[in-house]
């Protein structure tokens, strides 16, 4: 169906040109389920988007080309690729807001599609555009139609850009990072629900991802990209357990598994010995029928139902469930940020929810508790160094000034690993795990207590948050903090915390150690959670356990 012969691409910059694919190959059979695998830079996305031509305007296709079906799409004319794309060709893109019109109804989003490839005729456009949402299991899709995207959770939004992508039949499938931001009981509903339509209509796909594990669960052969160039390919099981490229073998060992410790994710001549942590009796911190209610339309939301738990210090707690369980609300509250209707947190005997969340800035204890944000990049000031960055709380909450100041910044640079040659780079200037670093360092400037962490790695690649991980069990080791990471990732929650939380409806539904949780599950619901989770190979190919997709 697809054959990708020595394809080169290019963009043009400041700096000259950068060859961003340096001349891959491969075919795609009919029915063919393929993965493209690699961090970012790797070139897998850039090859998407050469193949429906839309790269941006200072990229070219360099040289070599691709031909779908007998049609040299390097060659043919625009108005013949405009026939292709979503007709033949059809793409899912990683950001499902970005990728539909905010102020445009989701269902006419879905009619623009079939009446531009004459898929439908004013008539019975709406009748369709309501059957395609159907198909990707929305329930009473007739009432969804009237729906702007910002109505929509991130996972209603992912099935409105699946609809549109199949609602023309097309024959090829590219899906870009397509769960990048769900959480993973969401992640495997999607990915199930595209994966059961890829083969209910015998279509070809192409899956780009940087995760290995769900690349293979859902792919029938695999191609592993590193900076423009195809390092290795194969099928999954031959490709994870027994990779022949020290890239991919780096890969892989970067994986987060339940059969590996959190020092095994680094390269070997990385592995120096984890220095012991101590958990000390005495609680820190004491949360006692803590809630939240916002007022509804329909009467009282309830965001969190009454929690109770104690971290001590020097432990770290993992806080897991999906979207809308309660987990940020809950973080949020803990570290100041907003207000609880009712209930405690006792921070070393002090309640703190007596203070008000605006005032809390002002407060001795706010440099004792510190957070570090999902988005590494929203949450640094553009207009700020990184040097400004981790200087701002020393300034305002220890007074530093001057020499001392630059010191102590420089210190914090080299803890967290983070080159001094980059402190005046801005964030724009630095890759994810650079900006990462920047976030932590910043959080941990002032000596917190402790740290919460809201999915600091969701969004890296997985040799980056490797580091990452590392780099917070060291500093964990090394200061004595304690930390409540957020997360729906639970082989990342089983390698970084002793104790773990798990929320479900704004109510905590089963906590206690990890080895003993993430082992042996009491509720059906954290049992639902570990099921989800995607699992790369390592010595055999585990069966999931199946968790049926409902309409939602």
């Amino acid at each position: 169906m697809l054959s990708i012969d020595d394809l080169q691409v290019a963009f043009k910059t400041r700096r000259g040109e950068v060859d961003a694919v340096k001349g891959i190959s491969f075919q795609l059979a009919r029915g063919e389920r393929l993965g493209i695998v690699g961090e970012s830079g790797s070139g897998k996305s850039v090859t998407s988007y050469a193949l429906m031509r839309i790269l941006d305007a200072g990229g070219r296709i360099k040289a070599g080309g691709a031909v779908y079906s007998g049609i040299d799409l390097r060659k043919a004319s625009e108005s013949t690729m405009r026939d292709i794309r979503g007709r033949e060709i059809s793409m899912i893109f990683q950001n499902p807001r970005a990728a539909l019109n905010p102020i445009r109804k989701v269902g006419h989003q879905i009619e623009d599609v079939l009446r531009q490839h004459a898929r439908a005729t004013r008539q019975d456009a709406r009748q369709k555009a309501i059957a395609a949402l159907e198909a990707v299991k929305i329930r009473d899709a007739a009432a969804r139609y009237e729906a702007y995207p910002f109505e929509l959770s991130g996972g209603m939004c992912q099935r409105v850009v699946i609809a549109i992508a199949l609602a023309c039949d097309p024959k090829l499938l590219i899906a870009d990072e397509p769960t990048t931001g769900l959480d993973i009981t969401t992640q495997k509903a999607v990915m199930d629900l595209v994966d059961g339509l890829v083969r209910d209509r015998g279509l070809s796909s192409i899956l780009i991802t940087h995760d290995l594990g769900l690349a293979s669960q859902y792919c029938d052969r695999i191609v592993v990209m590193k900076d423009g160039l195809i390092v290795e390919a194969g099928e999954p099981l031959r490709l994870f357990t027994a990779p022949q490229h020290p890239y991919t073998q780096k890969l892989v060992d970067a994986t987060p598994r339940r059969d590996v410790t959190i020092r095994a994710l680094l390269p070997a001549e990385a592995r120096t010995p984890l220095a012991p942590h101590v958990v000390a009796p005495q609680p820190l911190l004491q949360v006692k029928g803590l809630t939240k209610t916002y007022a509804g339309k329909s009467g009282p939301v309830h965001a969190v139902k009454g929690s109770d738990f104690t971290i001590h210090q020097g432990q770290s707690v993992g806080l897991v469930g999906e979207s809308g369980c309660g987990k940020s609300t809950t973080s949020s509250m803990l570290a100041r940020l907003l207000d609880a209707s009712s209930g405690q947190i006792l921070f070393r005997g002090e309640d703190l929810a007596r203070i008000p969340a605006a005032a809390f800035a002002r407060h001795p204890l706010r440099a004792r508790i510190q957070m570090v944000f999902q988005d590494a990049t929203d949450s640094l000031n553009p207009r700020h160094s990184a040097c400004q960055s981790i200087a701002e709380p020393l300034k305002r909450m220890t007074g530093l000034r001057g020499a001392a100041l630059a010191a102590r910044v420089a210190e914090l640079a080299r803890l967290t690993g983070l080159p001094e040659h980059l402190l005046d780079r801005f964030p724009h200037q630095l890759s994810g795990g650079q900006k990462a670093r920047v976030g932590i360092a910043r959080a941990i400037a002032p000596e917190p207590d402790f740290l919460i962490l809201d999915e600091p790695t969701a969004a890296l690649d997985v040799s980056i948050q490797a580091v990452v991980l590392n780099l917070l069990a060291d500093l964990r080791a090394r200061l004595g903090m304690s930390y409540l990471f957020v997360s729906h990732d639970l082989n990342v929650v089983r390698l970084l915390c002793d104790h773990v939380i798990v929320m479900k409806g704004g109510e905590i539904v089963e906590a206690g150690p990890v080895a003993r949780v993430m082992d042996a599950p009491a509720h059906p619901y954290t049992r639902d959670l570990l099921s989800a989770a995607p699992q790369a190979p390592v010595a055999a190919t585990p069966e999931l356990p199946e968790i049926r997709l409902h309409a939602v």
